[in-house]
């Protein structure tokens, strides 16, 4: 008896991605991919590119998309949809969740002759309410983890086949990928590989169901020369079309001549990696020593079902900057789902799209939230459809509630090119300013959390040690390699909030306080913190390019002094567009540079990669100290610091009373 082998890759590159880092990719991937693949005509396989992957690809590598548009013509290849620019389609609306996948069908078909019935999900997170969304756009079928299988009560011995499942009525079929195929392709030699799919045919079993991501040929550590050089991918489809046991087909292909082995009902959940990432790090921490035990004990398998760990959205709920991001990224698509038809263009629609790029609203293996140029891409987006809006549909100029949920109200005050947002959490900071100008949010920064791979840090040192698996290549799930030197105290976690304005006081005994009790004054951007002989008003203002922000102290016992701390997300982070500008026109360093003055009156960040710059004007001079903030993540590549804003503060003696600080921004000219 002979097995199917139904063998799918999945490319994608974050929206906003480094042009050299997508070459990089396509030189060492996706390119090399194709042309083994082509020399190959009788291996069938499917494929899912991202939708704006597939556009700059199709710019930069045309011969490599026309070649992939001949396999397609020939049979060779068949293509999956999803959303166009790569939302986990259970995070948006079902009318932007139609939209997205109706725009990457669109183009497949106008590009490669060819309308998918199957649909790649997002990082196969799974909850049924997308079920009505892609059956309504066409998909008849999806692919996902065996392991959402086991969690619905199926035996291992039964998943080699579609199910099927519905919701309002709608059918949709499911395929589950095996993992046990993940873990070896491309890892283990290729004539285990192989071994190891005819043994399943000898099982009985009738198809093997391989769907995951093609970076890990050739982008993952060592996989090139292993994949490539060392040439497993030819050796591999070599031996599978001179396997008696195996045979290649499409999903399509498949589909269409088998019947379901049944109904299914899913629960929501993702990939079991997915489950432990999601977590905080002391409950994600729990959860893999839970997991290690059953290994050890021998029961992991057996027991694997019932080790739930989180789901895809607690991302929202472990990080409030994703969680903000995410519920402004909703507010702009209900804006634009109420404009009329004829002012819903296309342009506008694909700002929404991009905005909606999963990869910054969460964080595993894969840098995601943790790198700021992903963040800026979003905000980019999401900031010119707001500016296009303007025109449109204005915000009210001033606004109350609680946006995001988080039990905090936020005042919004806005004016045509500045959006600022104070959130009512007792610090009275902003954790939103956005210039719709440079389509840039200063406060897009990240604190530092606790991570459960912080843990790691002490199993090698700085020279890239990386844990060896035997044969085969490290997956990048087992590594332990650092691409920057972390010293102790790197990886602690930020006890307050990274906003803009977050201020403290010095009292009598020298002790530097939080100023965390701000409680709301008598108008929207007013706030009042009391102490024991002393009154602090804090009141912002906008007028056109300047947020204002006044600090009045009264009392018969004011503190020491005053410090407030201004994080601001700036573009070139510690590379060389960035630098600072004093009154007089020196520049006395970068902003991965520390800075001291001890009395100035003005700053000024200039910034060549934001086409702009922000300037810092006090009424009186302070003192100023500004450092870059760092965080400490881990990627599939190793550990990194990853600069995230400049923290500038500023410290005064209240004695004088008012105190102005202002935050200029200003467009370049040319």
């Amino acid at each position: 008896m002979t097995i199917s082998l139904l063998f799918g890759v999945h490319a994608h590159q974050p929206v906003g991605n480094f042009p050299a880092v997508i070459d990089d990719a396509h030189v060492r991937s996706y390119g090399m991919f194709l042309r083994v693949m082509e020399r190959y005509p009788e291996f069938r396989f499917s494929v899912h590119f991202s939708g704006w992957l597939l556009d700059v690809l199709y710019e930069r590598f045309p011969d490599d998309m026309a070649r992939l548009a001949a396999m397609t013509r020939r049979g060779q290849v068949e293509w999956f949809g999803s959303g166009d620019c790569e939302p986990v389609l259970a995070a948006i609306p079902h009318r932007d969740r139609v939209s997205q996948i109706t725009a990457l069908s669109d183009k497949i078909e106008r590009r490669f002759g060819m309308r998918p019935s199957g649909a790649w999900l997002t990082e196969r997170v799974w909850e049924s309410s997308v079920v009505t969304s892609l059956v309504a756009t066409g998909i008849r079928y999806v692919a996902v983890d065996d392991y959402h299988f086991l969690c619905a009560g199926e035996s291992q011995d039964r998943l080699d086949s579609f199910f099927s499942t519905d919701e309002d009525g709608r059918r949709l079929d499911l395929f589950p990928i095996s993992e046990a195929a993940r873990y070896r392709l491309p890892f283990s030699p290729a004539g285990e590989t192989v071994a190891w799919l005819e043994d399943l045919a000898r099982q009985g079993r009738r198809a093997a169901i391989y769907f995951d991501d093609i970076e890990k040929f050739g982008i993952w550590p060592e996989t090139y020369e292993w994949v490539f050089e060392k040439g497993w991918l030819t050796q591999f489809v070599e031996g599978v079309l001179a396997s008696p046991l195996i045979r290649t087909e499409t999903y399509a292909d498949y589909h269409a001549r088998e019947k379901t082995r049944g109904i299914v009902y899913l629960p929501t959940t993702s990939y079991i990696e997915m489950n432990e990432w999601t977590l905080p790090a002391p409950r994600a921490a729990t959860y893999h020593a839970l997991l290690e035990q059953e290994k050890a004990a021998g029961r992991f398998e057996a027991h694997k079902p019932f080790l739930r760990g989180g789901i895809w959205r607690n991302f929202m709920s472990r990080y409030p900057e994703a969680n903000w991001m995410h519920k402004r990224m909703l507010g702009a698509s209900r804006r634009l789902a109420a404009l009329p038809p004829e002012q819903r263009t296309a342009e506008l629609q694909e700002y929404l799209h991009r905005a909606q790029a999963n990869d910054a609203y969460w964080h595993g293996l894969f840098g995601g939230l943790y790198l700021p140029h992903l963040r800026r891409a979003i905000w980019n987006n999401l900031l010119k459809l707001e500016s296009a809006l303007e025109g449109l549909a204005p915000w009210p100029r001033e606004q109350q509630g609680d946006l995001d949920h988080d039990g905090h109200v936020e005042t919004a005050l806005r004016n045509p090119r500045l959006h600022t947002y104070v959130r009512d959490d007792g610090n009275a900071s902003l954790v939103e300013l956005s210039s719709l100008a440079l389509a840039h949010n200063f406060g897009d920064t990240l604190r530092a959390y606790a991570e459960a791979y912080h843990s790691k840090i002490h199993l090698a040192d700085a020279n890239n040690t990386v844990a060896a698996t035997g044969e085969g290549i490290t997956s990048a799930h087992d590594r332990v390699a650092f691409l920057h030197t972390i010293l102790p105290g790197d990886a602690d976690p930020d006890e307050r909030p990274r906003g803009i304005f977050v201020d403290s006081r010095i009292d009598a005994n020298d002790m530097l306080c939080p100023l965390d009790g701000y409680q709301s004054g008598e108008r929207p951007g007013s706030w009042i913190a009391v102490g024991e002989g002393w009154r602090i008003e804090k009141r912002y203002t906008l007028e056109e390019d300047a947020l204002s922000v006044v600090f009045r102290v009264e009392g018969r016992n004011p503190p020491a002094s005053l410090e407030t701390e201004i994080n601001l997300a700036m573009p070139s982070c510690d590379g060389f567009g960035g630098r600072y500008v004093l009154a007089d026109g020196s520049v006395p360093g970068g902003f991965g540079d520390d800075l001291k003055l001890a009395s100035a009156s003005q700053l000024t960040l200039d910034d060549s990669e934001l086409h702009g710059a922000l300037r810092i004007e006090a009424s009186r001079p302070v003192r100023i100290e500004a450092a870059a903030h760092r965080t400490v993540s881990q990627s599939e590549a190793g550990f990194e610091k990853i600069m995230q804003a400049v923290c500038i503060t500023l410290a005064w003696s209240p004695a004088a009373g008012e105190q102005r600080i202002t935050l200029r921004v200003i467009p370049a000219t040319t």
